[in-house]
Parts: C-alpha cells; sequence; structure tokens
C-alpha cells in the first residue's frame, strides 16, 4: 500500500510515515515526492510517498522465479497513461544525449514494468544501479501526477533488477557461511531499502545467524551476525 506524508525535513517526514504507522524504517521505501526550500516567504516542507512491503510484496526466489516467467503479449502502451508515461522517459533520457528505445514489459495489478533498451545501458543503470533508480523515481513522479498514485514503476534495462536480485541472493548466502564460519559479523555495502529487505527476507530463516540495519538516510548497511543456535 501507499501513503503521503509530509514534514519540515526528509528525515522529519520518513520518522513521522514510521511512527504513524507502526513500521521500522526496512519496512518501507520512500519516493520523494516534493521539496519546498525555506525562505522569508514561506516555510520550507518535504512529501514522501510511503510505499509498504505488502505494496512491493516479499523477495526472495519465488519473486526472482516470477521475473524470468513474466511474458507480456504487447509490450506497446496500453491507453494514455502509458503513451505519456514511456513518452516521458524516452524524452528524459534522450535529452541526457542518448538514443533508447522504451516499452512495456509487464503488467500486474498495481505494477508496470518499464525497459529500455539502448546502446549506453551500462550508463543508463550507473553505478550500483544509482541512475536507474534516479529515473525510476522520475517516472513514478511523473506517473502521480497523471494521476495514478496506485501504480508502481519499475523501469529495467538489460534485466538489471533481475540480475542486482540474483547477485544480492547470493551475496547473502555466502556471507552466512562465512559468518558461521570465522563467528565474526560483517557489514554489507550501503543498500537501499529494497535491496537490504532482500538480504534480510534471504537470511530470515537461518537460525544461527541474525541482519540488522545500521547508518542513517536511505542507504544503510546490513551487518550480518553470527548468533549460534539456541
Amino acid at each position: 500500500m501507499t501513503y503521503e506524508f509530509e514534514g519540515k525535513t526528509e528525515k522529519e517526514a520518513i520518522e513521522l510515515a514510521a511512527n504513524e504507522l507502526g513500521l521500522e524504517r526496512d519496512q518501507f521505501d520512500v519516493e520523494i515526492l516534493e521539496t519546498q526550500k525555506k525562505s522569508i516567504f514561506s516555510k520550507g516542507y518535504v512529501k514522501i510517498r510511503i510505499h509498504t512491503l505488502d505494496d512491493e510484496g516479499s523477495f526472495g526466489k519465488k519473486n526472482i522465479e516470477e521475473n524470468h516467467s513474466r511474458i507480456v503479449v504487447d509490450p506497446l502502451p496500453q491507453g494514455e497513461f502509458e503513451q505519456k508515461l514511456i513518452e516521458f522517459i524516452s524524452n528524459i533520457v534522450e535529452k541526457m544525449g542518448y538514443s533508447v528505445k522504451v516499452e512495456v514489459s509487464y503488467r500486474e495489478d498495481k505494477k508496470l514494468g518499464i525497459r529500455m533498451d539502448s546502446p549506453n545501458s551500462s550508463i543508463l543503470i550507473g553505478r550500483k544501479g544509482k541512475n536507474l533508480d534516479a529515473l525510476q523515481l522520475l517516472a513514478n513522479i511523473y506517473a502521480g501526477r497523471l494521476g495514478h498514485e496506485e501504480v508502481r514503476v519499475i523501469l529495467d534495462t538489460e534485466n538489471y533488477r533481475i540480475r542486482r536480485e540474483e547477485s544480492l541472493v547470493r551475496l547473502a548466502y555466502n556471507t552466512a557461511d562465512k559468518v558461521r564460519s570465522t563467528k565474526r559479523s560483517i557489514l554489507l555495502e550501503p543498500m537501499n531499502p529494497f535491496e537490504r529487505r532482500l538480504i534480510h527476507t534471504t537470511l530470515n530463516d537461518i537460525p544461527d545467524v541474525e541482519t540488522k540495519s545500521e547508518g542513517e538516510g536511505l542507504f544503510k548497511q546490513v551487518r550480518v551476525i553470527y548468533k549460534g543456535i539456541r
């Protein structure tokens, strides 16, 4: 599900959302919808949209298998909303100086997959997918302005999302093995909320290790800890 909150700062808005929804910070993702800086004429504020775990669905092997099996009958846009969204994404990438072909990759309940085919896909993905995440954020904000706040737009190119999930699942299991053999905790690289949740979910059923997030802001680190079998 999605919710919207406002605060004087991003941190205040996130804390308000966590308190009102009764959720831990790792249980939801955040989109910045609007930011207004403080001036002599107005108070500054930040408006955010919250996506809870139920909105995204659980992660893990089941989701990766489902991603591999998705088949779209018609990749062409259906209706004005999809047409405008595809034109918006195409225009942004082309203004960045890169050629691109944008199509629908899958349609699900309240979720729309968009695929970008470009000879410059590596640039569109960026380091650890940060460029792709930024483009996806803009696409979701635009979808909201078109009156479709309930639709979660998932932007991808070269199957990066699937490859990233598979890589993180392998990282989670390999890290758990190291922690169990050395009896020492390991701190992973900074990750966004969805990536951290994938690590937490993957290792949730392993009895002798546990995970927790550390740090501030959206990009926190997951620590994998040996706890033994009690």
